[in-house]
């Protein structure tokens, strides 16, 4: 039986040839092109896109990386010394891929607590914020996957530490230690294992960001306000206004990103990455990535190995029901005054767990990481519930169209606003 014929026709010939038979051109069309997005989306949009890029870039690094890897103990630390300084241009590709693992969660965390701050996880998006959470895991376990690869003083010892953790677990504990290590110490069997999973799970990322973005365009996007568009006068067409604001932002953080590539490439880099393992020598003091600390800070604040475990884990299997936590109507936190602050101190509060998980624990940064966790939990299962039933939000504009009108000012701005709801 014949399948309906593509509706769009493209001038080239190549391209309107293939679409014929297999019409991905018009479903990018479709999807990327004439798909209607909120007029007034902020620069804090551009963060997704930005994340593609990213995640782009670590695969091609990361294939490049993989050509010139040895994944052996005794091999594994002097491979990676030889590409960067025997490989042509194998420099740049590790700079590049070590620094962009930094600057790809940072656009991640950006891109999630915009979402915090607007509500961009409220209905009918909540599988939209479900399937960014699991991209979040994938690449917290793909990092500290590759975080074993240089097998140095750093990354041997962090292995080390952060898999025994799971026998705290009662019963099954041990057992899945020893599955984790594939013996009885970490060894070229985790090295193996480690590096396996590592190169395969950027690409069960791409899946699930193939997903994600699914999920976003059946519900549509949300946007600074909260509202939904009512009508064609509240969006506007992805292509060409997104597609070039998202291009310009990403070559913003790109700039900087090269910048710290070029000018400062171990500037995040602990000196012990630089030995190699020695498991019979534990360095003074173990740091994971900065991007681990917040959540190492929360594990080493409470001081039962099980508890902090289940905390840690916690910390982030709260973002999965955060839905049905916030219980207001209202999506953002612009029409939120008492939501507004208690996000902002979160974002502190997050701050100061990564200072915490950076330092020993002792002295001071126990009490700081202890208050900082207990405000981290108490943020997203006390404070919201309660806040959105007995918040009053300010008055929610009409539509997109007449918020925008209504910030470019005065009151013309409001007749025009109010002519446009008219028609």
């Amino acid at each position: 039986m014949a399948g309906h014929a593509p509706t769009e026709k493209f001038d080239n010939k190549t391209i309107q040839w293939i679409n014929d038979r297999l019409p991905i051109f018009s479903m990018m069309q479709n999807e990327y092109g004439k798909f209607p997005a909120p007029k007034n989306f902020n620069y804090f949009w551009n963060f997704g896109a930005i994340a593609m890029a990213m995640l782009g870039i670590m695969i091609a690094t990361g294939i490049f990386l993989a050509m010139n890897y040895t994944p052996h103990t005794t091999m594994a630390f002097e491979s990676i010394e030889r590409m960067t300084r025997d490989v042509n241009y194998g420099w740049l590709m590790r700079y590049v891929h070590m620094n962009g693992a930094s600057f790809f969660f940072i656009a991640v965390y950006v891109h999630i607590f915009r979402g915090l701050y607007y509500g961009s996880y409220k209905k009918p998006r909540e599988m939209v914020w479900i399937f960014g959470v699991v991209i979040m895991l994938l690449m917290m376990a793909t990092a500290f996957m590759g975080y074993a690869l240089p097998w140095s003083q750093m990354s041997g010892w962090g292995v080390t530490v952060i898999t025994s953790l799971f026998s705290a677990i009662p019963l099954v504990g041990d057992g899945l230690v020893t599955w984790l290590w594939g013996g009885f110490s970490v060894d070229n069997p985790t090295l193996n294992r480690f590096y396996a999973l590592h190169f395969l799970l950027p690409f069960v990322i791409c899946a699930v960001v193939f997903v994600h973005v699914w999920a976003l365009h059946v519900t549509g996007s949300n946007n600074p306000t909260g509202v939904e568009p009512k009508s064609e006068k509240d969006t506007v067409p992805f292509h060409p206004y997104y597609t070039a604001k998202d291009s310009y932002g990403t070559v913003v953080f790109l700039t900087f990103f090269f910048a710290m590539v070029f000018f400062a490439p171990l500037a995040l880099t602990e000196p012990d990455h630089f030995r190699q393992f020695d498991p019979m020598q534990t360095p003074p003091h173990i740091v994971p990535e900065w991007y681990f600390l917040p959540f190492y800070a929360i594990l080493r604040s409470i001081p039962s190995k099980l508890l902090g475990v289940c905390a840690m884990f916690g910390s982030i299997l709260t973002l999965f029901v955060l839905p049905w936590l916030d219980t207001s109507r209202v999506r953002s936190a612009y029409f939120r005054p008492i939501y507004k602050w208690i996000f902002w101190i979160l974002v502190v509060d997050c701050f100061a767990l990564g200072v915490v998980g950076a330092h020993r624990p002792e002295g001071i940064y126990v009490v700081i990481g202890r208050i900082a966790t207990f405000y981290y939990f108490l943020h997203f299962w006390i404070l919201l519930p309660i806040i959105g039933k007995f918040e009053r939000p300010l008055p929610l504009p009409t539509s997109i169209t007449a918020a925008v009108l209504q910030k470019r000012g005065g009151a013309a701005a409001h007749a025009a606003a109010a002519t446009a709801e008219k028609h």
